[in-house]
């Protein structure tokens, strides 16, 4: 079906934030609150100098291991998340739909069989015949529309 604009997203990608530690001049593992891959995904700073990645390791993708120990200070170390964080987008059961002929063809049942209300601010639509079943109501309040094709 064509459309206006770029099309739905089946992932979302943002920046990471950056996470802070207190140094104490003996102290040299610190937990990551974001996993890495490699020393190289995140960019680490000591009392406002960045450290060459020669300088710590991340040996299990949350545990950063200095040597030597980084001087003492509050808030004194700084690590930036280089990469991106990469997830999936999946939509609820309810917003799928359902397909047939190899997704060609989007179906519906034909019956509704709980009550609904679309408000003044909505638009609704299906594709017919409708047909409600005993006892359940389907109201359209003054303003919203339902379109049975």
């Amino acid at each position: 079906m064509p459309y206006i604009g770029q099309g739905a997203s089946s992932r979302y990608v943002t920046r990471n934030a950056v996470q802070q530690f207190n140094g104490d001049g003996s102290t040299t593992a610190f937990t990551l609150n974001q996993t890495v891959t490699a020393d190289q995904d995140i960019l680490v700073s000591v009392d406002g100098v960045i450290q060459d990645n020669s300088a710590y390791t991340v040996s299990n993708g949350t545990t950063m291991t200095f040597s030597p120990a980084p001087s003492s200070g509050t808030a004194n170390i700084f690590v930036n998340f280089m990469g991106l964080s990469t997830a999936t987008v999946t939509p609820p059961a309810a917003n799928k739909g359902t397909f047939s002929g190899g997704s060609i063809f989007r179906t519906n049942v034909q019956s509704l069989t709980t009550s609904v209300s679309i408000s003044a601010t909505e638009n609704a639509n299906c594709t017919g015949p409708l047909e409600v079943a005993s006892g359940v109501t389907l109201t359209v309040a003054s303003g919203g529309r339902l379109t049975v094709l």
